[in-house]
This record gives structure tokens, sequence and C-alpha cells, in this order.
């Protein structure tokens, strides 16, 4: 023990890859070729798929709560990981691991096991890995960027040593701030703006664990169903990396709301047109995971299923797909024209009418129903055009196809009628400038 450097390490992603699976393709072959030179390392007829660290239903089929016991050994089998990576490293000895998962479960896990088995987190680093015209990403809120965590052995705390989450969190927050603009300027945007993000606000947490609430907190009832699944008892003064997260999540989100409007804002957004817009701009995309949406709708403080799903998007297995004006206006989705459930209502109501009609139609519908006097109405149209995709009559770029190409409609018309009757109040999108 003690001996070595340095441990570098990609692990597995969660639930994102079933490595063993996929490699039993491989497996057969090699073991009719190397196999007979290493035949110890082929005694298996497939590979071995009981003792892989990932977070997998399958290994818990017909068991309750298969997902929550997957992703609960996942956490155990990577702690057992750090633990031993612990053991063997150096007292000044450096862990630095590469990660890349959308959801705050995984990281949270992650995290956990890191700091349970010894270690700090002392840097973090984005790094884009994965090309944009990938096919496999198109038209999804995939991960462009993995993060680097740099950890080391952290020392020895007294048995009965802790600080207080509640005054660790502006720490967490400060620290985000200051590195969510230096991360936007190298051109991370999207998804992967709050991933990079994620490493700074895990720095500073680690760097105070173990924490504890001075307040308890409330048992939310998605938690109380996933510890009556896992036997675990509710700890109300409990802290975790995922309070960490979400917080960095709060803060990117203010930062980016107050970047697309370019000023503090005078009004502010309603719920429902905050998350649809920091929706497009998170995901980049139409469609996204939809526990990624859940905590998004958190952070904005909206209820995901009854103000957004059958009413925005809708929801398809496991992925959330944002609707656009017509598809919203054939679903009868669309809320009253004058905003006062939600000035996306308002501006769905035009696009849709310009789409269908011309302009002045849509112009007329919004004089009728007033909703341009209304304090936000400026900032919600700003904010829609700052995060839609741009069309094709602007680019000049082939159209794309499906509700890329739908979306991008609803910016053609919105961008009209900005011009015909808001230009004075009204600046023109900033993504519109890098196409004229």
């Amino acid at each position: 023990s003690g001996s070595v450097d340095a441990v570098v390490m990609d692990p597995p992603y969660y639930d994102n890859v079933m490595y063993a699976e996929l490699s039993d393709f491989f497996y057969v072959w090699l073991k009719r070729t190397a196999g007979h030179v290493v035949p110890e390392l082929f005694s298996r007829r497939l590979t071995d798929k009981e003792n892989e660290a990932v977070a997998n239903p399958a290994r818990h089929a017909g068991e309750r709560g298969a997902k929550a016991l997957a992703g609960r050994d996942y956490q155990e089998r990577m702690a057992r990981i750090f633990a031993e990576c612990r053991r063997l490293l150096k007292d000044d000895g450096i862990l630095t691991l590469m990660f890349t998962h959308k959801a705050t479960g995984a990281w949270d896990a992650l995290t956990q096991g890191l700091l349970e088995s010894g270690f700090t987190i002392t840097a973090s680093w984005p790094i884009n890995t994965e090309a944009e015209g990938s096919l496999h990403i198109k038209d999804k809120a995939a991960a462009n960027s993995t993060i680097f965590l740099v950890c080391r052995p952290r020392p020895q705390a007294a048995p009965d040593k802790h600080d207080y989450w509640e005054e660790v969190e502006p720490l967490v927050k400060q620290a985000v701030r200051q590195k969510v603009d230096a991360f936007q300027q190298a051109g991370i945007r999207g998804v992967d703006l709050y991933l990079s993000c994620f490493g700074p606000a895990l720095e500073e947490f680690a760097r105070h664990w173990p924490l504890r609430r001075g307040n308890p907190k409330e048992n939310p009832a998605t938690r109380r169903r996933q510890q009556s699944l896992l036997a675990e008892a509710f700890d109300p003064y409990a802290v975790t990396p995922e309070d960490a997260l979400e917080a960095a999540r709060r803060e990117v989100k203010q930062w980016r709301l107050e970047q697309l409007l370019h000023t503090q804002r005078q009004a502010e957004l309603d719920p429902h047109t905050e998350w649809f817009v920091l929706a497009w701009d998170t995901f980049r995309a139409p469609q996204f995971p939809y526990d990624e949406a859940l905590r998004l709708a958190r952070v904005v403080g909206v209820d995901l299923d009854r103000d957004i799903v059958g009413r925005l998007a809708e929801k398809k297995t496991s992925t959330l797909i944002l609707w656009d004006s017509s598809k919203r206006a054939a679903k009868g989705a669309l809320g009253p024209a004058d905003g006062s459930r939600s000035l996306l209502d308002t501006l769905h109501h035009a696009a849709h009418r310009a789409r269908s009609l011309t302009l002045e139609a849509a112009r007329e519908l919004l004089d009728q129903s007033g909703a341009p006097a209304q304090p936000g109405f400026e900032n919600a149209l700003q904010a829609v055009l700052e995060v839609l995709p741009v069309s094709s009559t602007f680019t000049h770029v082939a159209d794309e196809s499906g509700p890329i190409a739908d979306a991008a409609s609803d910016f053609e018309v919105l961008e009209n009628l900005r011009r015909l009757a808001f230009s004075a109040q009204v600046p023109q999108p900033e993504q519109l400038k890098l196409w004229l």
C-alpha cells in the first residue's frame, strides 16, 4: 500500500453503457484467437457481468425498485474501487478521473464514493471529447464535454468535525459564478455549461466535507419512495453531493437568464416561459431525458407533470419532447392568447397564426390580446428568440427536418414579427448576428 504516484481512470458512466454486454461479440472471437495464448483470461463462456460496476437494473429484474437498487449497487462498487485506489496511492499521490453524464444522480453516486473513500476534489477541467456532428447525438441533448476531476487523499479530520451546509452553499454558488463566464468564453454551451460547473461546485463542497444541515430538510415524495425500496432511514440533517449540484444548477440558470436578456431583468419571466427558454438553452435539442427536465423544473419552480407535460411537451418512455407552436395548437394545448397563464402561450399563438395565415394576422391577434402591454412580454420575446434554432432563411444552410425544423419555423415568424412591430423595444437576437 502507498506505493503508487498516480491513478488515471475512465470509470463506467453509471447506466450509460453496459460494457460487458457489448463486449460479448468481441469476446467470443478473441477467445478463439488470443484464448490459445492466454487461456486463463478466457475461462468464462461469456464476459463477467456480475462484477461490473454499472447501474444495470437488469441485475435486479423482478425485484421492487430495480432502478434504485442498481444505482445503490453502482455507488457501492465505485466506493470499493476508490477505496482500493486510496490504499495504493502515496499520501501525496493523485487520482484523475473522467466523467460524462447529464444526470445529477450519477454524479452524486460517483462523488459520494470518492468522498467516503478518503479523497477530496482539488481541480476540475471540462474537455470537449465528442464530435458535434456525430449521428448518435443528432437532435438529442447529448453532452460534448468530459469533465476531468483531479482528486487527492484527504487529510484525516476530527471525528466530530463538520461544517454546516447553510454556510457552505453560498461558497458553492460563488465558486460557480467565478468559473461560468470563463467556461462560456471558451465555447462551452448548453448542457455542457451545467456539467462544467459541477466541477467547481464539487471542489468547494469537498473542501468542507463532511457537512451537516443546521436546519432539517423536508423529505420529498420521490425520496420517500426510494428509501422505502432500499429500506433506508431518512436523515433530515444529511447533506449529499447532489445538494451542491442542485445549487450549481440554480446559479447557472440565473446567470444564463441574465445573459439571454443582456441585462439585469426588469421584469421576471413567468415560470412556464422560463422553463421553456432554459430547456432550449440547456439541451439545444427538442428531446432530452425526462429526469433532467424534472430537475430543471425544480430549479424553475414548476410541476413538470402538471405544468409542462401535455402543455409544452410530451413524455415518451424516459424522454421529453418539446412541442412547437403548431403542434401545441393541434393538441389543443395553447393557453389564453392574453398571456394570463403564460406569455409563451401568447408567443405561440402569434407564431401559429403567422405560420398558418399571415404576419399581419399574428400582429392583429397580439393587438387584440393586449399582451404586449404586459411588463414581461418584451423579455419573453427576446429570450425565446435567443434560444430557438435559427431557420435556414437566415443561416442559408440546408433545412433541418423534424422537430428542429418546426422550432426553427417558430423562430423565423417571431423574428419577422419583432422586425414588424417590436424592433424599437426588443433588440435583434445576439445569435442572429452570427449569420448576418
